[in-house]
């Protein structure tokens, strides 16, 4: 006959602990696996229905079961072992924390496990113990968007965001900015192309061809961008590009996403704006420039293009640009996924 032995009834508190033990990610696995053997011994499963769901033996069901019912919540911690005694005391520990979370002497911004070992006199895999076990990283760094000092931070916001989600009827959505000063490296060495058990390989010493600018337009809706290398970054080089992109798109409204860049606000390009009724300029809050989505298809060019590439000279980068562009638009070009709850930025 199957076993079920000493029935084990909970109270309201050691079932929620022990719900929130067996749906833990963070505690030792064995931590939890203890938690779903007594919470199937409250529901009166037998061993054999919880070895089978558990795939534990009925030795350690009847042990922790046993030591449930002895001890409580607490029979499901381990026993103190026998041996060496810690070296180190509470005290220790709280020094390693609080060396962490100090900021460092010396000139140095940042401290290193090795730099804390040596500071508080224990080794290093015990201060990379203590740190983990407190769930800290001194040498990780996380960034957040700061929050805008613009006082018409919302309204600018709610405005851009207005125009991805919901465009006026027969307008195209455009986000504009410029990628200046992209460094035209080459190497000293012709590179070692990618073979098996070896990446590609460059040498570390390089020379430079100069830089290249360049001025896009993503078309919002669409996905497809409009981009030609610029040589200067100023008033009357912004206003080329607006006046092709009015002659590009004919029939269309535009409404044009850019950043606060003074050349974006300047006199010459007022004045010719002021005649052109089918286009608007819509300016991103001060520190917002994530709202302009060509940046995201920077960051794309930056991975598949720039990074680690080597050209020989500015027109060999220019020429390599305007083909991934075209091929580009040609095969990849969507609208982005954009989403904004109020709080923070996500773009799938």
């Amino acid at each position: 006959m199957a076993r079920i032995g000493q029935k084990i009834e909970l109270s309201d508190t050691d079932q929620q602990e022990l719900l929130t033990r067996s749906r833990s990610h963070r505690l030792d696995y064995r931590y939890v696996l203890r938690a779903k053997i007594i919470l199937l011994c409250a529901e009166d499963k037998t061993y054999d229905e919880i070895g089978s769901i558990l795939n534990v033996g009925r030795a350690a069901i009847a042990k922790w079961k046993k030591r449930f019912l002895t001890s409580g919540l607490d029979g499901l911690n381990d026993l103190p072992r026998s041996g060496k005694p810690r070296i180190y005391t509470e005290a220790d520990r709280v020094r390693v924390v609080q060396k962490a979370c100090s900021k460092p002497q010396g000139g140095y911004s940042n401290w290193s496990q090795r730099r804390i070992a040596e500071e508080v006199g224990m080794s290093q895999s015990k201060v990379h113990q203590i740190l983990k076990e407190n769930e800290l990283r001194p040498h990780k760094v996380d960034y957040w968007c700061g929050k805008s000092t613009d006082p018409e931070f919302e309204q600018k916001m709610l405005n851009i965001v207005g125009l991805y989600i919901n465009p006026p009827e027969n307008a195209l959505v455009l986000c504009v900015d410029e990628k200046t000063q992209i460094q035209v490296l080459d190497r000293t060495q012709p590179e070692l192309p990618l073979r098996i058990g070896n990446p590609k390989r460059l040498t570390s010493t390089y020379k430079r061809h100069g830089t290249v600018s360049l001025i896009a337009a993503l078309a919002v809706h669409q996905g497809d961008v409009v981009a030609q290398p610029i040589a200067k970054n100023n008033a009357e080089t912004f206003l080329k590009f607006l006046k092709k992109l009015d002659r590009l798109y004919t029939n269309k409204k535009l409404h044009i996403i850019v950043d606060n860049l003074s050349v974006h606000k300047s006199q010459i390009v007022k004045d010719w704006l002021s005649k052109k009724r089918k286009i608007t300029l819509h300016f991103t809050p001060t520190y917002s420039s994530w709202l302009n989505q060509v940046e995201i298809w920077f960051n794309i060019l930056s991975k598949d293009v720039l990074k680690g590439a080597v050209w020989h000279s500015k027109e060999q980068m220019v020429k390599q640009i305007i083909e991934y562009i075209n091929t580009y638009n040609k095969t990849r070009a969507k609208p982005f996924n954009w989403t904004y709850d109020g709080q923070k930025k996500s773009i799938n």
